[in-house]
């Protein structure tokens, strides 16, 4: 958990990148991300924004993003190029699909290929502050477990 000390709380600092998402969603995006959410209070998001998958690479190296939003298509590459590509990471970001035709089809693509969850753009507030907040509570149960297993393998070797 990153943080910074803010009258006495840690308060969690979650990265999100979005990744080609349209003007009015990716404004949408960083209004609703500046606000508080009230679904998990003590959290500072902080929103990057890339156009382009190629542009993406870099930030996903340089600054570890939580989570990412990625609109379905990114011209001639989609949002599975990018899952493959996070998918890689020890530590991989919550991949969320972005999308103005949100069926069930692509939930269930997304889904079965390893993406977080889907959004339908343009943005609901509240849909996507439960969807980021679970995809970051998520993370971090899932990183907890790893260093459960890791504490509970050392211990078990050194009986």
């Amino acid at each position: 958990m990153q943080g910074n000390l803010e009258k006495g709380k840690e308060i969690d600092r979650i990265n999100v990148l979005s990744v080609g998402l349209e003007q009015e969603d990716s404004s949408g995006l960083a209004a609703i991300l500046g606000s508080q959410s009230p679904i998990y209070p003590d959290s500072d998001w902080k929103l990057q924004t890339s156009a382009s998958l190629r542009s993406a690479m870099s930030l996903l190296e340089k600054d570890r993003p939580h989570i990412v939003v990625c609109e379905k298509s990114l011209g001639k590459d989609s949002w599975r190029d990018l899952l493959d590509r996070v998918c890689r990471e020890p530590d991989p970001p919550a991949l969320i699909v972005a999308s103005r035709v949100a069926d069930d089809y692509l939930w269930a693509e997304a889904l079965n290929l390893g993406a977080y969850d889907v959004l339908a753009a343009p943005f609901e507030p509240a849909e996507v502050m439960r969807v980021l907040s679970s995809a970051w509570l998520h993370r971090m149960h899932r990183k907890e477990a790893k260093i459960m297993r890791s504490g509970m393998s050392t211990y078990l070797a050194a009986s």
